[in-house]
């Protein structure tokens, strides 16, 4: 690989989608004008109800970042003692665990999907287990008829880590649907952001208004708290951010599998590189675009990743090291590496390549050229 010109500017694996400034002043004017800035103003509410229409779901409270309603989400079931987690994953899934003081209890993932692994669960279910946390990876649905048959054998709650998540369906429509609580995040990295923000989506009135009370310091009405909350509260101008990018969403997300489509037609003939989904049986958003790369490549992940890097392409091992390596996990006994080889061994192999829209398709398959070596 040749070195990198340095007037030329790095590839990152995800740029955020920014709407014209023009079409976001009109909604900055009138956020001025009312001086409504948080608390559950116009923006918000619109965009609460705009997001259970696009989504199909029934009820949305949005939040300030998804650490926050995924800490918000185990208060609001009352989780306490253990959860079953994955260990591949973000560090925000298990963090919102000890901000709850619950211990997580890691299981291995699926080979295929890089999912919690169904058939690994019952074994770490223990008399201290109230719930299950899995997390749809890159987007591709959990086995979430299999976890649902889990936990109503053993009364558990489950709550769906869905940061990556916006806009999939699986066999039944939305997989946000499933479970007791759905988590998205709108983070900048995403799909659909609204800069920071993330939400909580409930099955029914009385949940969302018990998440509502939560994120909003427990406070019922001018005189009376009634929960130890949190300030979880999405502004004003994050959810006008919001309701302008979800005119955009889906020509964006079309963008995106364009791209997932070229990187699969010029990956799929090298040999050591397997592609993570998606999955035929789901509605995509292409999130991100996984590849695997194995023994039979020419070289090993970490020095792939380091070419690439020097000449100005920043690919992500996403996720590695596993949450289970990180000190402050290391220690639980679910963290030994033989509880979970499949895991350990995929987070050693796992790349994501850039993908965003507007990124050039001369740049995805000069990405390509490289991982084949040309």
């Amino acid at each position: 690989m040749q070195p990198r010109d340095p007037t030329s500017k790095p590839t990152f694996v995800t740029q955020p989608f920014l709407p014209p400034l023009s079409e976001l002043l009109p909604s900055l004017e009138k956020i001025w004008e009312t001086r409504i800035l948080t608390n559950g103003g116009p923006f918000h509410q619109e965009l609460e109800a705009e997001l259970c229409r696009y989504l199909g779901v029934k009820y949305v409270s949005l939040f300030t970042n998804a650490t926050v309603a995924l800490i918000t989400a185990l208060q609001a079931l009352k989780i306490s003692g253990e959860v079953i987690t994955t260990p591949f994953s973000f560090v925000a899934t298990s963090h919102s665990l000890l901000w709850n003081n619950i211990t997580p209890v890691f299981v291995d993932i699926d080979k295929q999907t890089l999912n919690l692994d169904p058939t690994k669960i019952e074994a770490a279910i223990t008399s201290k287990t109230t719930a299950i946390m899995p997390v749809h990876c890159y987007g591709n649905p959990c086995d979430v008829d299999a976890i649902e048959l889990i936990a109503r054998k053993y009364n558990l709650k489950v709550i769906y880590d869905a940061a990556h998540a916006f806009g999939v369906e699986c066999h039944c429509g939305s997989v946000l649907n499933h479970g007791d609580l759905s988590i998205l995040s709108f983070h900048a990295t995403k799909v659909f952001n609204t800069f920071e923000g993330g939400a909580i989506v409930s099955p029914n009135l009385e949940m969302k208004t018990q998440i509502d009370y939560l994120k909003n310091f427990g406070i019922d009405g001018e005189t009376s708290v009634i929960e130890a909350g949190i300030n979880g509260k999405m502004s004003e101008f994050n959810a006008a951010l919001g309701l302008l990018q979800l005119k955009y969403i889906d020509e964006l997300i079309e963008q995106r599998k364009q791209i997932a489509l070229t990187y699969q037609s010029q990956l799929q003939r090298v040999t050591g590189i397997q592609v993570v989904g998606p999955f035929d049986q789901i509605k995509a958003n292409y999130s991100y675009f996984p590849i695997l790369i194995t023994d039979e490549y020419r070289m090993s992940r970490d020095e792939l990743y380091e070419s690439l890097k020097s000449i100005g392409i920043n690919t992500r091992r996403y996720f590695y090291p596993l949450i289970s390596e990180f000190p402050i996990y290391q220690n639980l006994p679910s963290s030994d590496k033989s509880n979970h080889p499949e895991a350990f061994k995929l987070s050693n192999q796992i790349l994501c390549l850039p993908i965003f829209p507007g990124i050039q398709t001369s740049v995805v398959k000069k990405v390509c050229a490289l991982i084949e070596g040309d």
